[in-house]
Parts: C-alpha cells; structure tokens; sequence
C-alpha cells in the first residue's frame, strides 16, 4: 500500500458495529499515537472511524487489532475512464519485456477496483480485483482486460524514474462507459441535462452506462483517501454526441476535486492535478471530421490546450498522430469492423503525458517542453491570398514541419458572407497547402475571393499516421494539437 505523504496527511477509515469504540492508529511502533471514536455514518446504519495521520500502520480498537504492513508514503494517483484505460499491459507491444521489468519498481503499488455500478453512492468497495500489492509479473500482466492497466502503470512507472519517490496507483475503469456514468448527480445538474448520449461497442446501454453509475460504486468510496492526482481516457463513448462533453469534462473534473478535497478534511488539494489523453485515431479513413474531433477540442474545453483559465492544474497528452490500425484488439462487428480504438503501443502515451505531468503537477522542468506548438497570432495577405500562422509569441522555441505533408492539416473556412459562423451553410472547409515555415510559424494558402472565415488544424477522425503530421516541437517531438478557431481572420 501507499499512502499520501507530506505536507498532505493521509486519512485511515474502517468500520465498526458499535458507536462509541476508541480506535488508535499509530505509523510505527513506538510513534505517536493517534486516537478517534467510531460514529454513526450518513449512510444508513453505518458505524465508521476515521484518523488522520501524521504527515509523512498498527490499528487497535476495543473491538479488534488491525495490522497493516509494507506501507509506504508517497504520491497517489487514481487512474479512470473508459477501455483505453483499461486496457491491460499484456496486449502491449513489447508486453513481455515491459512485465518483466516491472520487479524492478518495488516502490510502486497497485490495487485495481473491481467493475461495479450501483444508483446510490456506496461508502465502501463492494469488492477489489487486485489488492495493493507490489509489482511483479501477474499483478501487472495477469491476463487481457483484468490487470494492471497499462498506461496507469507506464505512467506511474515515468513518474517513479523521475521522481524517485513512491507511487501508489488505483486503477478503477470500464470499457465502453460515457463521462456521464463516472459523474456524480451534483455534476450531471451542472449542465442541465440527465441524458446520457453516448455511442458504444455494445448493442445495447447497459447498467453501467447509465448516469452516476460508476461515480456511485467506483470513485464514491475511494473519497476518503488522501489522493496526489488524476488520469483520465474516455471519450470515444461521447463521440456519437459530443456537443456537451466540454460542459461535462469541466464539471466532473471540478466535482471530482471538490468531494476528493472534502471528504479528506482538505487533505486532498482543493484542485488536485488532473491529467488525460486526447482521443487517438480510430478508423483508418481521413474523410471523418465529426465526433472524435469534437471530443478532442472539448477536451481542452475549447481552448486547444491545457491548463487553461476553465481548466487550471489540468495536463494531457496529444495521441492523434499515435494510430495503430492493425492492433488486433480494435475491430468490433459492432457498430463497424473497420474501428480501431486501440493504441498498442501506449509508451509514447504515457511518455507524453508524464512530460506534462512533471511540470504541471510537480513544477519540475528537468525534461523540458512538454506541450507541442501553440499559435498565438494570425496574419491573414488577401493579395497574395495567404494566412500566416505565429508560434509561441514568436519566440522561436524550434518546430519541425513537414513541407511535404500530403494529408488534410491545415483547412480554411471560405465564405462571401463576414459574419459566417463556418457550421456549412454558407461557407465551407478547404485545404490549406502549406507554402513556407521558418523557426517562428507557418504560412499556408487562404481563401481566393471569398472572406477567410476560420481556420483549423488536424480536424480529422484520423487525421496523420504514426508520428506523421505536419508540424512538431524541436524538443521532445512534440505534435502541435489539434485546433478550430472561427471569425473573421
């Protein structure tokens, strides 16, 4: 086990049958004791305990000895969303070598929350896949689909190399499910909507599709915990309806940090870091601009990157140049054979997204830049019918553009009408040929004749191959991601 170290304290809880009991806790033997009382629960008919720790586990009671041995105080780190989450290190690339080398990290911990749903917040864990335990070749390489989930472990595995400290990792996922069934009631009201949405795999929405389903039964009782962060992967179940999924994305995050923060008396921090993946490529045709683009853009709560104004403390990594077309795990015959959600090689995900991490979650800057390219200016030529786009406030950190990008990355919206919101009914989206890049931007065609009413970047369901779009960061190789920005340019 892990738990929270300092300057956070971690919080021991348990429960009992009697309401009045001394219940003492104490870190080490000869340390200073810490005593509480068992009270009545909110939840009906429950007697509970809880201790704070000292900021860095004998538990005695009048009723029982509880002893809990191999626990560490380091970071932990809750891992959940949907079945790129779940999904295990042994239907990795390179599996065998990854979970070999995992005794090598004794100072990671792991626990998987078993699958469950329930319509009613539950204060325990009705069962546990994988109790804490330390790494070794079947708690992290068990079998496809159970444990441990793989860029929950890269991630922490990056993490430790760093920081070489202790890490402990929760991974609580399910394949398949919405944002809506990770979300609490409080934050399904924030967005005025109880409906849920959603394309998935299966022919049918489950129990755990629905609203709240998996907040109640898989997030709800891990409250109590000290927690350092979040990951998060899901997405591809809003795909078929992505049009609230930021208003969801930013309300769940903001619910998830304010319970997390409560239930531990303030010891998880009011907004803890929160990191995810952009959605990565699906089916292996560049003709779809509906759904996942829209998911990735609402991601970043329609700024185009993280941490924003809406979404402070929040990291991610960019996956939509990372396809991975014949992973044999991401063809369904429902609904369509050609899908292929699944990026094997989730390496360079998790690299990516501990890059991010370190600095957004740690200030730590030791590995350099960690988001790709960010425009910060347009300059648009109607004589010479070009639109110039500016990185980095110009200065000059160093891309690397491929001139000679044959796919749709760069488009301009076209329109006669200045007022034209680019939604198809009087404009329409054409490529943008890049014509010239220096260290600063790029400059690309513009619209000829008509007003330059937008512009947007990689907006395809599959919009490159592997490590193969068209602008990057110098250091890191680091992809631009993607973009729309509408109005008059």
């Amino acid at each position: 086990m892990v738990l929270q170290k300092g300057p956070s304290r971690s919080q021991l809880w348990g429960y009992a049958d009697t309401v009045g009991v001394t219940v003492t806790a104490q870190v080490r033997p000869g340390g200073d004791p810490v005593h509480t009382k068992t009270v009545l629960h909110q939840g009906p008919g429950m007697v509970i305990w809880k201790v704070m720790l000292p900021a860095e586990d004998d538990v005695t009671s009048s009723e029982s000895n509880v002893t809990i041995n191999d626990v560490m105080f380091g970071d932990v780190w809750v891992c959940s969303g949907q079945s790129n989450m779940q999904f295990t290190l042994s239907m990795v690339n390179n599996f065998s070598s990854e979970i070999a080398d995992a005794e090598n990290y004794p100072d990671i911990r792991l626990m998987t929350v078993d699958q469950q749903w329930s319509a009613t917040p539950k204060f325990d864990i009705e069962d546990i896949e994988e109790n804490w335990t330390r790494p070794n070749k079947d708690a992290v390489g068990h079998s496809d689909w159970t444990y441990f989930s793989a860029v929950c472990w890269l991630y922490g595995k990056y993490l430790y190399q760093t920081l070489n400290r202790p890490i402990g990792l929760i991974a609580s996922t399910w394949g398949g499910t919405p944002i809506e069934a990770w979300s609490s009631n409080d934050a399904m009201r924030v967005c005025n909507t109880t409906s849920t949405n959603h394309n998935s795999v299966h022919a049918s929405i489950a129990p755990q599709d629905k609203p709240t389903q998996l907040w109640n039964a898989m997030i709800h009782p891990l409250l109590n915990m000290t927690i350092y962060g979040a990951i998060w992967y899901q997405g591809e179940a809003n795909a078929g309806a992505p049009d609230s999924y930021a208003c969801r994305f930013k309300a769940m995050i903001d619910d998830w940090r304010s319970k997390f923060e409560e239930a531990s008396y303030g010891q998880t921090h009011a907004v803890f870091p929160f990191g995810f993946v952009q959605l990565a490529p699906n089916k292996n045709e560049s003709s779809m601009v509906k759904g996942f683009p829209d998911i990735r853009w609402h991601q970043t709560y329609d700024e185009g990157y993280v941490p924003n104004t809406e979404l402070p403390s929040v990291f991610m990594a960019v996956a939509a140049d990372l396809p991975d077309f014949d992973s044999p795990f991401g063809r369904y015959s429902i609904p369509n054979p050609q899908h292929n959600l699944y990026v094997v090689n989730y390496l360079d995900v998790a690299h990516r997204l501990v890059l991010s991490a370190l600095q957004v979650a740690y200030n730590n800057t030791s590995m350099g830049r960690y988001q790709g390219p960010k425009i910060s200016a347009y300059f648009s030529d109607i004589g010479y019918h070009t639109l110039r786009l500016e990185f980095d406030h110009g200065e000059g950190l160093g891309v690397v553009v491929n001139m000679n990008y044959t796919g749709v990355g760069f488009e301009v919206c076209c329109s006669r009408n200045n007022q034209s919101k680019c939604d198809g009914t009087d404009s329409n989206w054409q490529p943008a040929p890049l014509k010239g890049s220096d260290k600063y931007g790029v400059t690309m065609g513009s619209c000829v004749d008509l007003w330059t009413m937008g512009v947007r970047y990689l907006w395809r369901e599959s919009p490159c191959g592997f490590k193969n779009c068209p602008v990057y960061t110098k250091e890191n190789d680091l992809p631009m991601a993607p973009f729309i920005v509408n109005g008059i340019l």
